[in-house]
C-alpha cells in the first residue's frame, strides 16, 4: 500500500525480533508506538485513545484501518472523535464466541461501540460476517468480506514446499528425534485452550497408544496467564516423549515441510493463517467446524472437518488420515493449488487496494 498512500502503522512498540520499528524499517513507513493491551485496562486504554486523538489531530488521515479487538475499539473510537472520514476494522476473529456472563456482555458491548464508530466493516470469512450480521452488532451496508475472505493473503512463493529437499526434512527430524517412520502430525499456533491443545493432546495421547510410529509437533509459545491449558494436559506433555513442543519460531515452514497433517482444533477463529500456511505446503488439514477453518477446508477433499471441543472425533479423524491417506481426495500439489487460486497474497492486496480506491474516490466525487 505504501506505493500508493502514505501509510503510518500504529501498535504497541512489542520487542525485538517483533518490534514495530523493526517492521517500519522492513516496510519502509513511518511507525508510531501506542501502547495497547489485549487485556481490559480501562485506565491504559483511555490514555491510548487520548494518544490516538492526538496522533489523528496531527496527521489528518484520511483512512483509519484497524485490525485487532483491542486496536480496533480504540482507533475507532479515536477516529469517531476525530471525525476521520474513512474509518476501517478487519475482523479477524472475535474472543466473546467462547465468553459467558459478565464478560461475555462486556466483549459484546466492545463489539458493538467498535463498529458503531467505523464506517466500514470486514469480516475476514464468511462465517464471521454471518455472526455479526446475527448479533446485529453491525447494519448489513457497513459489514463487507473482501475477496474470498482472510487479512492478508498468504504468499505462496514463501511458502513453498519445494524450496526444502529431503535432506533439510531429515536433518530437522534427526536434530528432534524423529524418526524417517514417523508420521507428523503437527500443530501451530499459540498453546492455549481456546485452540484446542486440551483435546489435542488427549486425542494424540489414546492414539499414540495404539501406534508407536507416530509425533505431535508443536510450533507456538505458551500463554499460562491469558489462556493457561490444564495440568492435565501438561502433564500428559511432559510425559510423550511423541509430543515434541519447539516453541515459538520465526519460521515455520521446516517444521510444516517436514510433517504429513496439520491439526488444528481451534474453538473460534477469524480466518486461520496457520491453516493456509499448511495448505500452501501441501498438507491435508484436520480442523474443527468453526468459521474461516470449514472455508479452507472441504470434507474428506483437502481435509477432514470435526467437531470442536470433541476429543474422540479428533482422534478418529488422526487415525482415519494416519490409516490411509486417499481419506482425502487431493493430493499435495492440489491442496497447494487451491490456496494459490484463492488466497494468493497479491490477490487480496489487490483487492484491499481496490475497496481503498473506491472509498476514496466516492468521497472526492462532487
Amino acid at each position: 500500500m505504501s506505493q500508493f498512500y502514505e501509510i503510518i502503522g500504529i501498535s504497541s512498540a512489542g520487542k525485538p525480533p517483533l518490534s514495530l520499528e523493526k517492521v517500519g524499517q522492513k516496510e519502509n513507513i513511518r511507525v508510531i508506538p501506542v501502547e495497547m493491551s489485549r487485556r481490559i485496562t480501562f485506565f491504559k486504554d483511555l490514555k491510548g485513545i487520548f494518544q490516538l486523538c492526538r496522533i489523528f489531530w496531527k496527521e489528518k488521515p484520511d483512512m483509519v484501518h484497524t485490525h485487532t479487538p483491542k486496536a480496533g475499539l480504540l482507533g475507532m473510537i479515536a477516529a469517531y472523535i476525530t471525525r476521520v472520514p474513512h474509518r476501517l476494522h478487519t475482523v479477524a476473529g472475535m474472543p466473546l464466541l467462547e465468553a459467558t456472563g459478565k464478560k461475555r456482555n462486556l466483549l459484546d458491548l466492545v463489539e458493538k461501540v467498535t463498529y458503531f464508530c467505523a464506517t466500514h466493516v470486514y469480516p475476514n470469512s464468511f462465517g464471521l460476517q454471518e455472526i455479526i450480521l446475527a448479533n446485529q452488532y453491525a447494519p448489513q451496508k457497513k459489514v463487507k468480506v473482501i475477496g474470498h475472505g482472510s487479512s492478508n493473503g498468504i504468499d505462496t512463493s514463501y511458502f513453498d514446499p519445494t524450496l526444502f529437499d529431503a535432506q533439510d526434512k531429515a536433518t530437522l527430524a534427526q536434530s528432534l528425534n524423529i524418526s524417517n517412520d514417523d508420521f507428523v502430525f503437527v500443530f501451530v499456533g499459540r498453546l492455549v485452550k481456546d485452540k484446542g491443545i486440551n483435546e489435542l493432546i488427549a486425542a494424540f495421547t489414546e492414539l499414540s497408544k495404539e501406534n508407536h510410529n507416530i509425533v505431535l509437533l508443536l510450533v507456538g509459545g505458551f500463554e499460562a496467564e491469558l489462556d493457561p491449558l490444564l495440568p492435565e494436559t501438561l502433564a500428559l506433555m511432559d510425559a510423550n516423549k511423541k509430543i515434541v513442543s519447539v516453541g515459538w519460531q520465526n519460521d515455520v515452514r521446516p517444521y510444516l515441510a517436514m510433517a504429513d497433517s496439520m491439526v488444528f482444533p481451534s474453538y473460534r477463529e477469524g480466518f486461520p493463517n496457520a491453516v493456509l500456511q499448511s495448505a500452501a505446503m501441501g498438507l491435508p488439514s484436520i480442523v474443527s467446524d468453526i468459521n474461516g477453518c470449514n472455508e479452507i477446508v472441504k470434507n474428506h477433499v483437502n481435509g477432514i472437518i470435526v467437531a470442536p471441543k470433541n476429543t474422540e472425533q479428533l482422534k478418529n479423524a488422526m487415525a482415519s488420515l494416519l490409516n490411509n491417506r486417499d481419506t482425502v481426495q487431493l493430493n499435495s500439489g492440489e491442496i497447494r493449488k487451491q490456496i494459490q487460486d484463492h488466497y494468493k497474497r497479491q490477490v487480496i492486496w489487490e483487492n484491499i487496494l481496490e475497496e481503498y480506491n473506491q472509498l476514496l474516490l466516492s468521497s472526492n466525487t462532487p
